[in-house]
């Protein structure tokens, strides 16, 4: 009970509240209309049967017939039959002198002679009276009661009209109570249907310069919708400082990177001249600083590529060939996949794009392949038109990505236990920044045969002139290669 009424709204609450309520104040009134009406009703038919009985009694009038008292029966049928009364006038010593036709016999219905009550359904009152008569000269004098009865179930049934339309009332009068605190209730809420609704909106647009509606009032709901007001221009405001941070981080990064790129390219050219003229520990050490520059030098690319597609920093683009950027990056990678089976089935699906980053995907995504994959692993690299799509699909037969880095493989700094690669975790981010700066996108599949299937898909553009295969476009019949 208590959790269905706690999944109620706040309208139907405060509705069944007012109309329960309701209920039991017409519950207590009808009790006590009912029961002052039905003492009413039955104290109007004692005084009824009481004035009747007295009005009897005073017209009866008998005589003496072959010397026995006796009383006009039509006296006693003609008044009684306008209610329905039962009459009889019995003698003290137990002998009827008149009675209406098919009158009961009260004192055999457990009755005493002379006491009012009721009895078979009657209600019976009786009066003691004294009829006097002159026969022959002398006044002869008897005693005897008036016994006047009627029917008690026609005022009981008003009794129970009375109860029913009493408690249909308080049904009536509660229901109505209850649609009109609905009613009510709506009207009183309407403000915070829509607080709640602009709120909802907000919540999904993401949008903080929306504004709540402020009622024109000055009560509770009008405070709430005014500090939700206050609460969505403070979020703004910290919104817009956040971003104006984010996007001076944003700048910093890409110009950090892009000023690295000189002096690391200044600094691999000295150590690779003293690793070439350098012999024994002073040449071991500068290779070993000339790799470590390497890997830094490829790390400043990525954040800068990074830096600049989250600063929405675009490279020019211009029609190139995915098919030829993919074989470039499987011969660039052939050399080191000694220990994998490389293949490529490219053919020509021009995009527009940047060949650079292109080649960078292309090349992160067999890189990770060879990477995260033991060594004989089967790794083939494809590249396909579908309508107005471009589709490059690069898959292995290994063990496949864990569960629980299949929500998190494209994030940035994510790394597998195990990682042979040495990466920083960063190859994946890059190839889904890449997708979308070109307005496509890179899902991660699992095929039902086993390991891991990348799916980039960008938009397809028309096949460029002949003169714009420099250009990076190829107008060249679809390539295979196949490292081993």
């Amino acid at each position: 009970m208590t959790s269905l009424v706690h999944s109620l709204s706040i309208r139907w609450r405060l509705a069944l509240l007012s109309a329960g309520l309701t209920f039991v104040v017409l519950c207590g009134f009808a009790v006590v209309i009912g029961q002052l009406t039905a003492s009413g009703i039955r104290s109007d038919f004692r005084k009824e049967m009481t004035a009747a009985v007295a009005n009897l009694r005073d017209r009866l009038d008998f005589t003496f017939v072959n010397g026995r008292p006796q009383i006009a029966p039509s006296l006693v049928n003609t008044y009684a039959a306008s209610n329905r009364a039962v009459i009889r006038v019995v003698l003290d010593n137990r002998v009827v002198i008149a009675a209406t036709p098919g009158a009961p016999n009260f004192e055999q219905l457990g009755l005493k002679v002379g006491n009012t009550g009721q009895v078979a359904g009657y209600r019976v009152d009786k009066r003691p009276t004294v009829l006097k008569v002159q026969d022959k000269g002398a006044i002869i004098t008897l005693h005897a009661y008036v016994q006047y009865a009627r029917r008690v179930a026609p005022i009981e049934a008003s009794v129970h009209r009375v109860r029913l339309f009493l408690l249909l009332g308080v049904l009536a009068g509660s229901g109505l109570a209850l649609l009109l605190a609905l009613a009510l209730s709506r009207r009183a809420l309407a403000p915070i249907t829509r607080l709640t609704s602009t709120a909802r909106d907000i919540a999904t647009t993401r949008d903080p310069n929306r504004r709540v509606p402020i009622p024109d009032t000055d009560d509770e709901v009008a405070e709430l919708a005014q500090t939700l007001d206050e609460m969505l221009l403070a979020l703004e405001s910290s919104r817009a400082e956040s971003e104006a941070m984010l996007v001076r981080q944003r700048q910093f990064v890409a110009d950090a990177s892009h000023e690295l790129r000189t002096p690391l390219t200044s600094v691999l050219a000295n150590l690779e001249l003293l690793a070439e003229v350098l012999d024994g520990e002073r040449g071991d050490a500068a290779r070993s600083a000339l790799r470590s520059t390497h890997r830094m030098r490829r790390l400043v690319a990525d954040l800068l590529l990074l830096a600049r597609a989250d600063a929405k920093r675009e490279v020019p683009h211009e029609p190139t060939d995915l098919a030829r950027v993919l074989v470039e990056a499987s011969a660039e990678l052939g050399p080191v996949a000694t220990d994998h089976a490389l293949s490529v089935d490219a053919q020509p699906a021009i995009v527009d794009g940047a060949k650079d980053e292109l080649h960078r995907l292309a090349l992160n995504l067999i890189q990770n392949a060879m990477q995260h994959t033991p060594p004989g692993t089967h790794v083939q690299a494809s590249v396909r038109r579908e309508g107005d799509r471009v589709v490059l699909v690069v898959e292995d037969d290994g063990p496949g990505v864990l569960p629980e880095l299949r929500d998190e493989v494209f994030g940035r700094f994510v790394r597998a236990e195990g990682d042979r690669g040495g990466s920083v975790g960063l190859g994946l981010s890059i190839v889904r920044a890449v997708a979308r700066s070109h307005g496509g996108e890179v899902v991660l599949e699992s095929p039902p045969e086993g390991g891991a299937r990348f799916v980039v898909t960008l938009p397809a553009v028309a096949s460029p002139p002949q003169g714009a295969a420099g250009a990076g476009g190829s107008s060249e019949e679809p390539a295979a290669a196949t490292a081993q």
